[in-house]
């Protein structure tokens, strides 16, 4: 299996990272189990200027003092008292800023995804935030982790897309909500949401 990324790879523009996060490898090891999926949907959050960002307008808290911290590093935060979701800090740091990891393909220890989620429906183990933390065993324990092992690895993809991502604006957010941060695997049947019909979001550039 591909080696973790370096720390250097997340010190630079939010919106990049999130592209090239697309069909990279979060793996897990908890307990002694391991579990991973490729990365098939993201959002980005774009630093103090982004409305709908944790950390608008630098304002720090307990909650959200990993997103200032190193590029490279986790920053799990709990959501509507019930799920954990896993971003990825980008930018260098002191700058709000990060990735949220929004859909995985699972691809090892389904096993124990399915024990974790209470589900034999491969499509809902990783198909949304809370679920892919829930199935990777992702909770607070890992926030403000390095991305480089053992208990949360980051690995560069596999194999290669094969063609440009879907862009659309976020989910669920209501500001900043036509701004079109959220990057999606074409065609892949593992993401939260269905692409747009007629793939009128596929991004051509």
């Amino acid at each position: 299996m591909a080696a973790a990324f370096p720390a250097t790879c997340f010190a630079r523009d939010t919106v990049r990272v999130a592209r090239a996060l697309l069909g990279c490898v979060l793996e897990t090891r908890v307990r002694g189990a391991v579990t991973a999926g490729r990365i098939v949907e993201v959002e980005a959050y774009v630093g103090p200027h982004d409305p709908a960002a944790h950390g608008y307008a630098n304002r720090r808290s307990r909650r959200n003092a990993s997103m200032f911290g190193k590029p490279g590093t986790a920053y799990v935060y709990f959501i509507y008292g019930m799920h954990w979701c896993f971003n990825v800090v980008t930018e260098p740091e002191g700058v709000p800023a990060a990735v949220l990891v929004r859909a995985l393909e699972p691809v090892a220890g389904l096993p124990t995804m399915r024990r974790r989620r209470h589900t034999d429906d491969d499509r809902l183990l990783c198909s949304g935030p809370g679920r892919l933390c829930q199935a990777l065993g992702i909770t607070g324990a890992m926030n403000g982790l390095e991305l480089v092992g053992p208990r949360i690895t980051l690995r560069p993809p596999a194999r290669r897309r094969t063609g440009p991502p879907v862009v659309t604006t976020r989910i669920g957010v209501t500001r900043a909500a036509d701004w079109p941060l959220r990057f999606a695997e074409a065609g892949s049947p593992w993401t939260s949401r269905p692409e747009p019909r007629g793939g009128s979001g596929r991004d051509r550039t």
